[in-house]
């Protein structure tokens, strides 16, 4: 990772802690990696995805959804993202389609892709 990806990421993960947004995540291990980076504010996907976007559509207005860049982790954000929009739920891609730009994949491996 070149320097100016690494500043890149961190200041997109201070604008989300900014805005204490909520991110969305498929396990542990990515919320562990984000708040070993200080972001507290993780929901990760352990209910239904019907069930996950209720919960977010009642507390949130605006979140990230940080779910793998693999097949299956690009099929959640797919269904994930319309449904919350249905819901009036503002989508913050900024971090996602950064990463898109970058060797990571996954999530978990945020932290010592920073270190």
């Amino acid at each position: 990772m070149t320097l100016e990806e690494s500043e890149e990421i961190r200041e997109l993960l201070d604008e989300i802690k900014q805005k204490n947004l909520l991110v969305i995540v498929e396990g542990k291990k990515d919320v562990q990696a984000l708040q070993s980076l200080g972001i507290t504010n993780v929901l990760s996907l352990k209910k239904p995805l019907f069930a996950v976007v209720e919960e977010v559509a009642g507390r949130a207005e605006e979140v990230v959804l940080l779910t793998d860049l693999d097949e299956e982790g690009k099929k959640l954000y797919h269904e994930l993202s319309i449904n919350l929009q249905k819901h009036g739920v503002k989508i913050n891609n900024h971090l996602r389609e950064f990463l898109f730009k970058t060797q990571l994949r996954q999530v978990e491996g945020l932290a010592t892709y920073l270190a």
